[in-house]
């Protein structure tokens, strides 16, 4: 794998060093924004600390993060995956329509915001550990899970606001969590956890949990009691 040192170069020539590269290593990464952008292949491993929009419309292949990436990673993208071994900053995942984002530590703010499935394309983020306010705001389709694997409360103030679609996995209990009125909250069953293993699975071994203490949970689902909640608000009857 080649290893390009971007200390000191802007988004545009770091992209157009990456164009044509099946994979490399970026080291001295420190803020740059909109790495990876409109990827449609190959596997890119970044040093240091992305700037915003990491991702953004990705369209194929894989971005791995050694430690901490900033806000909007993964923004409207549509297939590939981005896997980050650290947290990160507010509304990851924008607009998703496609692809995985696994997070090891914990998310900011609207992780998730406008996420939706596309044709036959469904999108995945599982976050390791919390998650901030405003979680699936607005989510219209896609899968969400919180592990909560560092303890305490798994996910911020006023989650699934606006939810019409796709489901969030939570791991713990919904009890402690203030939730609207258009979407239902229950234990997790069996059936639920199997169709959710893959990514599960795929997020310990990437991050050496053990699966089975993983799954011990509880876990609770949540999805939305309606389609289009808001249809009164903008439909003459």
């Amino acid at each position: 794998m080649d290893t390009i040192n971007i200390e000191g170069l802007g988004y545009r020539e770091i992209n157009e060093r990456l164009r044509g590269t099946p994979g490399c290593k970026l080291t001295g990464c420190r803020g740059q924004r909109f790495i990876g952008a409109g990827m449609g292949h190959g596997a890119l491993t970044i040093e240091g600390v992305p700037g915003n929009a990491l991702g953004a419309y990705l369209n194929g292949g894989s971005i791995t993060v050694l430690g901490n990436a900033q806000d909007a990673v993964g923004d409207t993208m549509n297939a590939g995956e981005i896997i980050i071994h650290g947290s990160i900053g507010d509304a990851a995942g924008y607009a998703m329509r496609g692809g995985r984002i696994l997070v090891k530590g914990d998310a900011g703010y609207r992780a998730g915001i406008h996420m939706k499935a596309y044709e036959d394309k469904v999108p995945v983020m599982v976050i390791g550990g919390r998650a901030g306010s405003f979680l699936g705001e607005y989510q219209a389709g896609g899968l969400i899970i919180v592990l909560a694997l560092n303890g305490g409360r798994p996910v911020g103030n006023f989650p699934c606001t606006g939810m019409h679609g796709g489901k969030m996995l939570i791991r713990g209990g919904w009890e402690d969590i203030v939730l609207p009125d258009q979407v239902t909250a229950g234990p997790a069953r069996q059936g639920d956890l199997e169709a959710v293993s893959e990514h599960i699975g795929d997020f310990c071994e990437t991050f050496g949990y053990d699966m089975d203490e993983v799954l011990k949970g509880p876990f609770t689902i949540i999805t939305p009691d309606s389609k289009n909640p808001y249809k009164r608000m903008y439909v003459m009857n």
